[in-house]
């Protein structure tokens, strides 16, 4: 765990400014919950609402640490933050991981239909691509280097791909080196892709954007691994969604091939890693040293 440092502390105020921008630029973007069709629309404002925004927050950290200016991070944060919203939106469906709860409040298929939910995704998927078509801060070779990174990490190869593999697993014990390639793309991939378009946005030369990938690789490994021990450890009505969900379905876990100290060892080793990637990228690293703090202390 490193020591907070005051450029860390002064990220950290500067935290509610970046959430309050990206609220800002998700609602101007958004189509208004009285457009035609009403019904779909009040639904993916609903899907978007809460949360933790932390996808987004890489955006800036990484931007910052960069020398990026806010505005030109706004549809990419806004971006990434559409996509995992749809994907959650998709893996509560009941065809998938059939969840009552999302953010302490009733799923979308829950709070309207399924058939609903599934077109919400496909609305908030479709919409992130083209808020950064439109993203008037950023040329066109930019756009198109973002909208290409989001698209992959977000496919088959990446988000869904993982998504995939996680539920032909259900019943299957599978190794260590299995368990971190299936979620470095169900969870890695949209968590590595935000320190990507952060670099597109700063023009970063290539050793700096191989750093980058290399400090998000490890954050969305230590999440994975921290969020199997926490739903290990919590209840319902500390995670804000169903607990114990892997467990039911009879998953492999990270807790359950490592034992839960080993895994939290394994958390906290990768959380050190990219603390020492950050350092070594030209610029202040203080936002992304105050993000890989924030995720390690987080207890839901």
């Amino acid at each position: 765990m490193s020591l907070i440092s005051p450029e860390v502390s002064a990220f950290h105020a500067r935290v509610p400014a970046y959430l309050h921008r990206l609220e800002r630029t998700t609602d101007a973007l958004l189509p208004p919950a009285g457009a035609d069709p009403a019904r779909l629309h009040q639904a993916i404002r609903y899907a978007c609402e809460g949360g933790k925004h932390l996808r987004a927050l890489m955006v800036y950290a990484a931007g910052e640490t960069l020398g990026v200016a806010p505005e030109l991070l706004d549809p990419a944060a806004c971006a990434v933050e559409l996509i995992h919203a749809y994907s959650l939106v998709h893996d509560d469906l009941p065809g998938m991981d059939n969840d009552d709860l999302r953010r302490g409040r009733p799923t979308v298929h829950k709070a309207y239909d399924e058939a609903t939910a599934i077109l919400v995704g496909d609305a908030l998927q479709t919409f992130a691509f083209e808020v950064l078509a439109n993203a008037g801060a950023l040329d066109a070779e930019q756009k198109v280097r973002m909208i290409r990174s989001l698209a992959h990490a977000s496919g088959s190869l990446g988000m869904v791909g993982g998504q995939a593999v996680d539920m032909a697993s259900e019943n299957l014990t599978l190794s260590v080196a299995q368990l971190e390639s299936l979620h470095g793309r169900k969870t890695g991939a949209l968590i590595l892709v935000t320190c990507q378009l952060a670099g597109i946005a700063a023009r970063a030369p290539d050793a700096v954007g191989h750093a980058l990938e290399r400090y998000g690789k490890c954050i969305g490994l230590a999440f994975q691994i921290q969020d199997d021990v926490l739903d290990q450890v919590a209840d319902t009505a500390t995670l804000g969604k169903t607990a114990g969900k892997d467990q039911a379905q009879h998953k492999s876990t990270f807790p359950s091939l490592l034992g839960l100290d080993q895994a939290r060892q394994r958390a906290d080793a990768l959380f050190d890693e990219a603390r020492e990637v950050a350092r070594s990228i030209p610029g202040n690293a203080a936002a992304l040293l105050w993000l890989a703090d924030h995720i390690q202390q987080r207890d839901h």
